[in-house]
């Protein structure tokens, strides 16, 4: 089989799937070197940054450039081709030697870089998705996907709430109930509470030291804060890239901002810079009324219960996040948190339309 010096691969990658990593693998068997052109258009819903971070991530050894390109395509009109091979080149001005494509303008596109034309299964029998597809169903195409589009087109439910309130018992719930629904939901994640794993190392390191220590003997920093919402975003980005397209959360770094408050009062720019980093889609906001106080040895806040529902509930308002408050019993708070779940599922993913061609 011919080998070729320098190859080529371009696309939108909007968003990137295995036809177009099973393309970019072909091509780099083929190829010395091979380089990954990405071209969007700023009328499109995910950033050119992002996928070519994904490309990069997913395909290391290959050179990933990207270009913004909002001409048209119209494979009848050679004006619309010379502007378009203006940035193409611009952005791969060495000599191409080969192009690769699953596409009918494969041909048009190699004899304009004076290359050669390969192509390959144009026909997607080897992997039978397409972005299009993809932008239209996306949990439907969902095993067609890597890791980092995962993350990024995972939909993230926070459960947060006082002490004590059923935050945890309520995010096991809800992963288990879309667990049940099986197929790709079957690997729904749950991300437990990180703050909880951090308050139990200190208790034990200062039981290492003093043994009768108990847990109102430990003192927090403000420090301690943006370590806790680091990792707490860390397990999340990680549970999302091998999860379903939804992932359930015990808290978020948001939350970790009125924990501080909690235990040191004030705010700390740090932990509000690592809460607004991470994207989430909905917040279930579990009230105190009606929930007994349980001292598992590592509460002490009863009295700071209403308090801290009225904290989270007024910065949930104040930074325009989108919240549901769980009331009454487990049952009612389950039955409206997955009514609220659901319906943003059903929303969709509201990729913008790409701009059309005329082929």
């Amino acid at each position: 089989m011919k080998r070729f010096a320098h190859g080529l691969v371009l696309g939108k990658f909007y968003p990137p799937h295995a036809g177009h990593h099973h393309l970019v693998r072909t091509a780099q068997d083929r190829c010395e070197r091979l380089t990954v052109l990405v071209c969007a258009a700023s009328v499109e819903s995910v950033p050119l940054a992002d996928r070519v971070a994904w490309m990069r991530e997913v395909h290391p050894e290959v050179r990933v450039v990207g270009a913004v390109d909002d001409t048209r395509m119209d494979l009848h009109d050679p004006a619309i081709w010379d502007a378009h091979m203006a940035v193409f080149t611009e952005a791969v001005p060495e000599p191409v030697d080969a192009v690769f494509t699953s596409e009918s303008y494969g041909d048009e596109l190699a004899r304009r870089f004076g290359a050669e034309s390969v192509c390959v299964d144009p026909e997607r029998t080897v992997f039978p998705v397409s972005g299009t597809a993809v932008r239209k169903d996306p949990v439907g195409c969902w095993d067609f996907l890597e890791p980092p589009v995962r993350a990024a087109l995972t939909r993230r439910i926070v459960v947060l709430g006082a002490e004590s309130t059923g935050t945890t018992t309520m995010a096991r719930a809800l992963a288990d109930h879309y667990r049940r629904r099986g197929g790709v939901w079957a690997q729904t994640r749950y991300v437990a509470e990180y703050g909880r794993e951090f308050s139990e190392q200190k208790l034990a390191a200062l039981r290492a030291r003093w043994p009768q220590a108990q847990w109102e003997d430990v003192a927090f920093t403000t420090d301690d804060f943006p370590l806790i919402a680091e990792a707490q975003n860390a397990k999340e980005e990680a549970a999302a890239r091998t999860g379903s397209p939804v992932l359930i959360c015990d808290t978020d770094s948001f939350a970790t901002t009125v924990w501080h408050e909690r235990y040191v009062g004030g705010r700390n720019p740090l932990v509000e810079a690592t809460a607004d980093r991470v994207g989430h889609h909905l917040w279930l906001l579990t009230d105190h009324d009606g929930v007994a106080f349980e001292d598992d040895g590592l509460r002490d806040g009863e009295e700071l219960r209403p308090w801290m529902t009225d904290r989270f509930r007024t910065e949930l308002t104040r930074t325009g996040r989108t919240f549901v408050e769980l009331t009454g019993t487990h049952e009612k708070r389950l039955e409206a948190a997955l009514t609220a779940v659901d319906a943003l599922l059903a929303a969709g993913w509201n990729f913008a339309e790409p701009l059309p061609e005329r082929r």
